[in-house]
This record gives structure tokens, sequence and C-alpha cells, in this order.
């Protein structure tokens, strides 16, 4: 019997099957960074009965963005669009959370408040592409936060929860993962500060406990998660003893009572699916976190149920398959074929490759 089409809980969160939708960055959205009725259209698509949906990537703040086109919830104008998204994904029956996101040194001064310099833990730069107005830009080198700045960060954070619960979602996710702010001051390669946010694992872990705290404070831990990447070497991440600097945050956030855990698995090399690799992170953390855990990083239906079965994981997050496939739930219950992606339509454009992709059993 599949367990992929069983019940499960996430915090207060009860869900119908475990074929969860994985944040995906789209960056479609109007002038102001307002979410608007394609956005609508491509949740809407995605939403199932019972099934969850994690939003794309969310900046918190100006200064949290990376990539120009990505909606905001830094102000009170963006509720209005978001509240669409979230009362059509509800019409459908599903529930939906909003991946909270500050990118921190991923960035350039083009896409950055008055030609401002991102900011990180340490002045460290990072190798790899934004996206700006003008198209791809390299990541600048950053400037290091001042201790004063980082309170405010985190009292962002939890404004971008408050206004959330305002637009109708049923919780909020923290990316802790994929090279972004929380996860340059969780790993030592990218923190190199000597005050309380730096140094030993329990100082650096601090950040991201902070953000996560400031989310529960707005919305109750029952509907907060928190995405890691335990592997992951996106954006020149590194870490030296990672399985115990991700296994005390793993731990630190069971204790705080989140609703989930959100794990990248070591298949997943920055943009690139390394099919071999062992499906791990979650195996380790599991051994530490006692919550519900979702597994993600280049699952097909057979290793989802693989990981399921093991007892490593709780539920799994698809992408690139709920990109090209908006009833993918319903083609992998039935054993449907899935239809192929179009990577040069992930990031901007319109509505090729984003709202057209074909239903098996009707039109889209």
């Amino acid at each position: 019997m599949s367990q992929l089409f069983t019940p499960f809980r996430a915090g207060v969160l009860a869900l119908g099957h475990r074929v969860v939708m994985a944040p995906l960055t789209r960056m479609r959205s109007d002038p102001g960074d307002r979410p608007n009725a394609l956005m609508r259209e491509y949740y809407a698509q995605r939403a199932s009965e019972g099934g969850l949906i994690i939003s794309e990537a969310t900046p918190i703040s100006r200064q949290g963005y990376g990539y120009a086109g990505a909606p905001g919830i830094y102000d009170d104008a963006q509720i209005e669009g978001w509240r669409a998204v979230t009362d059509a994904v509800h019409a459908r029956g599903g529930q939906i959370v909003m991946q909270l996101w500050h990118v921190g040194r991923q960035s350039h001064p083009d896409i950055q408040p008055d030609g401002e310099l991102p900011v990180a833990p340490s002045a460290i730069q990072a190798q790899g592409h934004g996206y700006s107005s003008k198209g791809e830009v390299p990541f600048s080198m950053p400037r290091a936060l001042e201790r004063h700045e980082i309170s405010v960060i985190v009292a962002e954070f939890g404004a971008g929860a408050a206004r959330a619960k305002a637009a109708g979602f049923d919780g909020v996710e923290i990316h802790g993962a994929n090279g972004y702010l929380p996860d340059q001051f969780l790993q030592d390669g990218t923190n190199k500060r000597t005050d309380i946010y730096g140094g030993p694992i329990e100082n650096r872990a601090r950040f991201l406990l902070e953000v996560t705290q400031a989310a529960i404070d707005a919305f109750g831990a029952d509907r907060v998660g928190v995405r890691l990447s335990p592997s992951g070497t996106y954006g020149s991440m590194s870490d030296n003893d990672p399985q115990a600097t991700f296994g005390y945050a793993a731990a630190k956030l069971d204790a705080m009572g989140i609703a989930y855990l959100h794990v990248v698995e070591p298949r997943i090399k920055g943009t690139e699916l390394i099919a071999e690799a062992e499906p791990v992170a979650a195996r380790h953390l599991r051994s530490v976190f006692r919550g519900t855990l979702i597994a993600a990083g280049g699952f097909d239906g057979a290793s989802a149920e693989t990981i399921l079965a093991a007892g490593d994981a709780d539920a799994v997050a698809f992408g690139r398959a709920f990109i090209a496939n908006p009833d993918l739930p319903e083609r992998l219950r039935l054993g449907q074929p899935l239809n192929a992606y179009d990577r040069s339509t992930f990031y901007g454009g319109d509505a090729r490759g984003y709202t057209d992709y074909p239903f098996h059993n009707r039109v889209a």
C-alpha cells in the first residue's frame, strides 16, 4: 500500500497525503513585489485536497532580496495579493505556508536598496549569481552586519510572519537552507564573527533560533517550519563539522516544538541533481528531531515511498516535478507519466512554462 497517500500531521496542520509542493522561486510578481492574478492561478492549479504547498521564498525586507521579481512580504500592500493566493488554495482543499527569506550575501548592489552592499555575518564573498532587473549578476562582496542590525532583521522575520498570517497562510517556514542568511550564520565557513553570533555552534545557531522564535511569537510553534540543507554547497557554503552543526540546530528546533523540519538531501548540489546519492540527511537528523520531518531533493514516486517506508521522513517535497505537473499528486497516485519541465522558463517570464503545463485528465 502506498504510504504517500496516507494522512499525516505537521504541527496543527492535518494533511491528507504526503506529497508536498516544495518552495520554488519563479519571479513573476508585479511591480512593488506584489503577488498577482497569474501567481494566484499557478498556486490554485497545484493545490489539492489535503495537500501542503510551501510558497516560493519570500523576502522579509528589501535588503533580503537577491532575485528581482520575487514577491515580498515586507509591506502591508503585499498582503492583499497573497490573500488571493491563499483563498484560491483553500478553495481547492489545500493548505499553504509561506517561506520567509533573506538572502544575505547572495545579492548585488543592483538589487539592494539605494545600491548598498549586501549584508552577511562576515565580509566573505559567495560564488554564484543573482538576478537583477537587468539580468544575471554575480554575487558581490558583502559587508559584515553590525551587532545592532541583527535584531532589526530578526524583527523583520517576525513582522513577515505576522503579515503572512494576515494574508491567510496556514503557517510559515524559515528558509535556513541553500546558503541564505540563517545558513550563513550557522556554518563556520561563512561566519567568522567574534561576538555572541560567532565562534562555537551555540553562538552560530543563535540567529536561526532567534528568527524561528520571532515567527513562533507571531504564529505559534505548531505553525512554523524550518528548512535546512546540511550538505548544501550552493553559494560556496562549507562547515568543518556539518554533522555536529546541523545536529545541534535540529535538536534545538525540536525543543522549540516547531511544526516540521524540512531537510534538503545531498542528492541536490546547487541546482544539479546527483541521482545516485543516497538520501542521508533526513536519516541523520531524525535521531535528534522527533517531530514531523519533510525530505526534499530529487525524489520521484518510488524513492519517496522508499524513504517513507524506512521511517526517515514523514513526507516528501517535490520541486521540478511540481513545476511541470500541476496535478502531481494525482499523477503519482495513478502511476501516470509526468510532463517534462522546461528549465528556460523557471526564473521570470509570463504564463509560458508557468501556468500552461497540461493536466493529465483535463485542460489546465
